[in-house]
């Protein structure tokens, strides 16, 4: 079971410890470097240009390509996941030149997380359609797909097209992983369909029994290696009690989970990586002793 964390800083509500607010670069950096040495898979950033005031999901967000880009630099193991790219935002060669430049530069590090957006304020404001925002997206995975790594790309479908156009650099990696979010059935059949994994909104399924997940996804014929990213119900507390630790393991993989996406209590930057550390101590990560 791999596992990444929900990164702290990056993205800010209400609901986040105070120091998170007063916490600049030097702070995210050193959760980076942490997760790095600690095994950590990836670490998120979420995707928003720009919000309404009072927002309940908050109203700071690191932009995930500027801050991951930074980040690469800082880090060597560590893999970055935007959580999620509002994918109807972007035409799909933007992103697979920007985010295909960034896993060149970082060795291979990229993981792909989209979604097809909720927030139409944000639509009315960069002027993209909202209405068809399904079918659109459905459509920029599979020219993404034909796109991210190659250097002459080529793709026809009913909203995107384009022939013989050279993208480099591109992704590093042959197959760059593409995980889809939301919570739907429909966000499900669009992972199985047209992407590599299943990573629900964090509040999707949250509680101790994974049954609607673990039935969501027999319902299903899911190909070799598909991923699905789990959540739990709370944020773990491994200093406190260690034991949450395997509890939440087992759970993840009772609901047909591949990976987990962490959250842990934490009143400081000391203690966030304290939890990392013991975390990653419990559950037995590839910790990097240098």
């Amino acid at each position: 079971m791999k596992v990444g964390i929900s990164s702290p800083i990056l993205a800010l509500s209400g609901k986040r410890p105070a120091w998170e607010a007063e916490a600049g670069t030097s702070e995210i950096v050193r959760v980076a470097q942490a997760a790095d040495r600690l095994g950590f898979e990836y670490m998120t950033c979420p995707d928003h240009v720009a919000v309404p005031p009072g927002l309940p999901r908050g109203e700071q967000f690191y932009d995930p390509l500027a801050t991951f880009a930074f980040l690469a630099g800082q880090t060597r193991r560590l893999r970055f996941l935007p959580y999620v790219l509002v994918l109807p935002f972007y035409h799909p060669l933007e992103i697979a030149k920007r985010y295909g430049t960034l896993d060149h530069l970082s060795g291979g590090r990229l993981i792909l997380g989209f979604g097809v957006g909720n927030l139409k304020e944000e639509f009315d404001l960069l002027g993209k359609p909202f209405e068809d925002r399904g079918p659109r997206a459905d459509d920029a995975l599979k020219a993404m797909r034909a796109a991210l790594s190659g250097r002459l790309v080529s793709y026809e479908g009913p909203y995107f097209s384009f022939r013989d156009m050279v993208v480099q650099p591109h992704a590093a990696q042959t197959h760059v992983p593409m995980w889809i979010g939301g919570h739907s059935e429909r966000a499900l059949r669009r992972a199985v369909t047209l992407a590599d994994g299943w990573a629900p909104a964090p509040q999707a399924f949250r509680g101790p029994d994974p049954a609607k997940m673990r039935r969501m996804l027999d319902g299903h014929d899911l190909p070799e290696g598909f991923d699905v990213v789990f959540s739990p119900n709370e944020r773990l507390d491994p200093l406190a009690g260690p034991g949450q630790v395997a509890e939440v393991l087992g759970t993840a993989a009772e609901a047909g989970a591949t990976r987990i996406n962490l959250t842990v209590r934490h009143d400081s930057l000391a203690h966030y990586l304290e939890q990392l550390e013991a975390f990653a101590a419990v559950a037995g990560l590839d910790v990097d002793p240098d």
